[in-house]
């Protein structure tokens, strides 16, 4: 299995980071690799929402359908595969002062046996630490102009 850990500070309050992160419809704006991320079920959020994803990791199309089996408002949200590729991502928020919120992810992803998984693994796996950082950046990045346009100015 590939693991990949991420940490991150946004200059954005707790509930910015968390709200923009939980909502599916950001996914691809920020989300490396991402073509395709939506709600299949009932909900669109927190527990036992399930959505189809599709990634593009250089030639590769991987898809799954995830469900999310953890989620605790400003705290945490959990992804895991219930078919397609074997994956799971834990988002952790903290609070660093009013203004400042660390994020913490883990993805974990597996891959098929045999020759052709090792084959995808060597692909994949250098690719997956791209996406994260990739990611990371533009999260970062569009939570803190998002905020920017919310927060009023001096005066």
């Amino acid at each position: 299995m590939i693991h990949v850990r991420h940490s991150a500070i946004a200059a954005v309050p707790v509930d910015v980071a968390f709200a923009y992160i939980d909502d599916y419809r950001t996914v691809p704006d920020w989300m490396f690799g991402i073509s395709e991320f939506s709600p299949t079920g009932e909900f669109d959020q927190g527990l036992e929402s399930t959505f189809d994803a599709t990634i593009h990791i250089g030639p590769a199309e991987l898809r799954s359908r995830l469900e999310v089996t953890e989620w605790e408002r400003n705290r945490v949200i959990t992804l895991a595969s219930l078919d397609g590729t074997a994956n799971s991502s834990t988002w952790e928020f903290t609070a660093r002062g009013e203004n400042e919120t660390e994020i913490n992810v883990d993805f974990a992803y597996r891959l098929p046996g045999g020759l052709a998984g090792k084959a995808l693994e060597l692909i994949v796996e250098p690719f997956i630490e791209t996406a994260v950082k990739n990611s990371e950046v533009n999260l970062r990045n569009n939570l803190e102009e998002l905020y920017a346009k919310r927060a009023p100015g001096p005066g």
